[in-house]
């Protein structure tokens, strides 16, 4: 099923990273097809647990039957509360591989790749929340254009968002189909630039659908919380905004990157870095396309 459903990127980096204990308490934020989690489950002796969330329904048929393991149907910004539902103070490790899966990327029901004409639905979770049609056919101009800046970097997001505007008062926007002719574009165009704003628009309304950069917010200041002094923060992130957070989280302990002083004016942050940044091999990157952005993160609590 896992090699069906995800492909787990920096396998082995990411959870030697955790430094994992035998007796352990870890977290898997990201359980998608169970690959981090069974390495994890693998390195655990009979006293070791590992909690693993996940919103996705597709992704609880990949569940482990450990007695070691918790799936957590739930998003990770709750990482806090279900923590203490579980009775669990800290834990020894955390990780997470960020992005959308292999899975989510490949059926084209759910909208996640322009490759199909398919509805624009983009939820993580497909059970709860406004999908990424609701968002083009519902938000102002303004507010489009401010997802496609901010959650885009597309320079001409005003351009993008006036277009889907003009085009929506006809009739809604409800495929990729729709949305590739609204914006002029051919699939069968010799000119590969358009791969590459489109990379960019989808990862905007997807950010913005599920509220990315928030969730990811709240799951790292509960990992900071939970995190036991030695205990590690492993972290794969795929494009510059992600990144960008969870560099300012283990460099200073929040997500602005604002680094506090004390009376003596000394720098503190909660973390020390462990590695300097890592990238998939060439050879995992020809392997598994998906990789080819990927960077790990890895720092410990102090």
């Amino acid at each position: 099923m896992e090699s069906i459903y995800h492909i787990p990127v920096l396998l082995r980096e990411s959870v030697d990273g955790l430094d994992i204990q035998p007796d352990g308490v870890y977290v898997d934020v990201t359980f998608g097809g169970g690959g981090h989690s069974k390495e994890i489950l693998s390195r655990l002796g009979a006293k070791g647990h590992l909690y693993s969330f996940d919103q996705d329904a597709d992704a609880e048929k990949n569940i482990v039957n450990d007695d070691r393991f918790t799936f957590v149907r739930s998003n990770f910004r709750y990482i806090e509360n279900w923590m203490q539902y579980y009775g669990v103070e800290h834990i020894d490790g955390l990780l997470a591989d960020l992005g959308v899966s292999s899975h989510h990327f490949d059926d084209e029901t759910r909208g996640f790749s322009f490759r199909f004409d398919a509805p624009l639905d983009m939820r993580m979770n497909n059970r709860a929340g406004k999908t990424a049609a609701e968002v083009l056919n519902d938000y102002t101009e303004e507010q489009l254009a401010d997802v496609f800046y901010l959650y885009g970097e597309l320079k001409d997001a005003r351009r993008i968002a006036r277009a889907i505007v003009k085009a929506r008062q006809q009739e809604r926007i409800e495929t990729t189909g729709q949305l590739l002719q609204v914006l002029g574009i051919h699939v069968d165009s010799p000119n590969s630039q358009w791969k590459k704003d489109m990379a960019k628009i989808y990862q905007a309304l997807r950010i913005e659908v599920n509220h990315e950069m928030d969730a990811l917010r709240e799951m790292l200041k509960g990992a900071t919380c939970l995190l036991r002094e030695g205990g590690r923060l492993s972290v794969i992130t795929y494009h510059s905004l992600e990144d960008r957070i969870v560099k300012n989280v283990m460099k200073s302990g929040n997500a602005e990157g604002r680094v506090e002083q004390d009376f003596f004016g000394r720098f503190h942050s909660p973390f020390k870095s462990v590695n300097k940044v890592t990238v998939p091999s060439e050879q995992e990157q020809t392997e598994n396309p998906r990789s080819r952005s990927a960077k790990l993160r890895i720092a410990e609590r102090i």
